[in-house]
């Protein structure tokens, strides 16, 4: 599970957006991803390490095995979003900001050998 979409990809670089596209296994590490859309998309493997992540929309996304590390998600959208270690959350279905100790258990979680 690694064979993301070129054109998906840059897609997301140039619009910000890329709503149910494959991104399995690409290197978005250090991306400014800032109100970016990846509702629905298939983010499995994917490298968001040190991203800048704030109020972006990951609604519905899977990001199982996904690399957190050192991301910023301060106000990400979570609705029904698969997470790395593959549970659902279900929280995170209103406008405004994640709560800190969810956002903090995500990064503390990446960060573990």
């Amino acid at each position: 599970v690694s064979a993301f979409d070129s054109a998906d990809l840059q897609k997301l670089k140039d619009e910000n957006k890329c709503v149910e596209c494959d991104l399995r296994g690409a290197d978005l590490s250090g991306l400014d991803l800032t109100w970016a859309n990846l509702r629905g998309s298939k983010l499995q493997k994917a490298n968001f390490a040190g991203a800048r992540m704030t109020s972006v929309d990951l609604s519905g996304a899977n990001l199982t095995d996904a690399v957190l590390s050192y991301a910023y998600l301060n106000g990400a959208q979570l609705c029904n979003t698969t997470m790395p270690d593959g549970s659902v959350f279900f929280g995170g279905c209103w406008l405004g900001k994640l709560p800190t100790a969810i956002q903090l258990y995500w990064v503390q979680q990446s960060r573990r050998p």
